[in-house]
């Protein structure tokens, strides 16, 4: 009878020990330096969550999920592009597993509320005009037209994947681990898709700039390059045969290094590009207000990624 009662004691004790683990919020048992290198990039599936299901949908967060705005502003200007039926699908399908982005991380760490977004057709003709080096009239439109969307599409996903990318090696838990490595497969076939749909596309004129689609990806870039101030991690569709792979090939429909591995950024520089002026503590851009979390917020007064975790 003892055995029985012992034996029935450990199965208890089992399964409250797999429950443990099992659980989908392990916030609790994250380190601060993980919950704050995974709280960080909500601040971009924020904006590509806004920017894909507007484009898409009509539609943003506050209808599809409002649950996951922790009731944060509404994005700036955003609204529904003129996409044929194929590309508002495949766009559409993005915008969800962006939603779908926010839900897992969230099942994480608390997260923060959605932080106030500019994606009006003014910020991206701004970024636009960055990109080329002279201010293009009429101004650029991003939801003027599929083309237009694709290539404003391309600036976003990109950075995404690269800061995964970089916060990786800084992550100390396997269940921080597993989930960045999850996100960064979706982000970056994100990417591959709007690439090739664009590298389709690269030889025809953008209307009415006389500026092909190839020759915009390549200045938003050299763009990137330069706002991030940490050399080059950033390709466009074309690029001359010894930057392509193996040194080999123009064709870039994937970007990568030399080994055709995927560039890494750390926060600092992805903040200076999505804030737009090469600076991670100005808000700006996309970001009006700022981006949010430990890491954003721990620039604003001139603290290093290093010193935010170590906090």
């Amino acid at each position: 009878m003892a055995a029985s009662v012992s034996s029935s004691g450990a199965f208890i004790y089992l399964f409250f020990i797999l429950l443990l683990f099992s659980s989908p919020r392990t916030s609790l048992s994250l380190l601060q330096s993980d919950v704050d290198l995974l709280e960080f990039p909500l601040n971009l599936e924020y904006l590509e969550a806004e920017f894909f299901l507007w484009g898409s949908l009509g539609e943003g967060l506050d209808a599809v999920a409002p649950e996951l705005t922790m009731g944060g502003p509404p994005p700036i200007g955003a609204r529904k592009a003129d996409l044929d039926p194929l590309l508002c699908d495949i766009v559409a399908q993005l915008a969800y597993q962006e939603v779908g982005h926010l839900r897992a991380i969230k099942e994480k760490v608390k997260g923060f509320p959605r932080p106030l977004l500019d994606l009006s057709p003014g910020n991206f003709a701004k970024t636009m005009n960055s990109a080329v080096g002279r201010a293009l009239l009429p101004p650029f439109d991003p939801y003027a037209n599929g083309i237009n969307y694709l290539l404003a599409s391309y600036l976003l996903p990109y950075v995404g994947l690269t800061g995964y990318v970089g916060a990786n090696p800084n992550l100390q838990s396997s269940v921080a681990k597993r989930l960045v490595a999850g996100l960064l497969a979706v982000e970056s076939a994100q990417d591959a898709v709007i690439r090739a749909l664009l590298y389709e596309r690269g030889g025809v004129k953008v209307k009415p700039y006389d500026i092909t689609v190839a020759e915009f990806t390549d200045e938003i870039s050299e763009l990137r390059n330069k706002l991030g101030g940490a050399g080059l991690k950033d390709e466009g569709l074309v690029v001359p045969p010894a930057l392509g792979a193996e040194g080999k090939i123009a064709g870039n429909v994937i970007a990568g290094d030399e080994c055709s591995v995927a560039y890494a950024r750390s926060p600092e520089e992805i903040l200076r590009i999505v804030y737009g002026d090469g600076s991670e503590s100005k808000p700006g851009g996309f970001f009006p207000d700022g981006a949010d979390g430990r890491i954003a917020r721990g620039f604003l007064h001139n603290f290093t990624t290093i010193d935010i975790l170590k906090q």
